[in-house]
């Protein structure tokens, strides 16, 4: 497991260049803010995640519960899920938009086009609504 890499994944590096082209400046990784959110829009008062699929539980394709040490994973996997709704909730108390975009909006069979991911996701970050999750197809 050390060889997983906790940020600047992929996904989240194509999310940063493609926000960043279009003009939007962020922080990233902020260890002051709950969760330490990936990106961070001070402007906007907007957060943004790239989670995962398996290490968040999301309900898609590319989420299978390992055969080998089920205990283990299902309380690791559920302990993950239950410190992104905390830092949600102390996010939204501290008056922060949040924003996540799932690992499968990006790859697999139910992939969505970057150029997609992008637009809907500058727009939630320019337009203020209130929360943002971003999925596959």
């Amino acid at each position: 497991m050390a060889a997983v890499r906790g940020k600047d994944t992929k996904p989240e590096l194509l999310i940063r260049k493609g926000l960043h082209s279009r003009g939007l400046r962020f922080r990233l990784h902020v260890r002051d803010l709950p969760g330490k959110p990936d990106l961070v829009f001070p402007k906007h008062k907007a957060v943004l995640f790239v989670h995962g699929c398996f290490w968040h539980g999301h309900n898609c394709h590319l989420f299978k519960l390992p055969a080998t040490r089920t205990e283990f994973w299902k309380e690791k996997i559920e302990g993950n899920r239950q410190r992104d709704e905390k830092a949600l909730a102390a996010l939204k108390k501290e008056g922060w938009r949040a924003g996540i975009i799932w690992e499968c909006a990006l790859r697999g069979k139910g992939r969505r086009d970057p150029y997609e991911v992008l637009s809907l996701t500058e727009a939630w970050i320019r337009q203020g609504k209130k929360s943002f999750s971003l999925a596959c197809r």
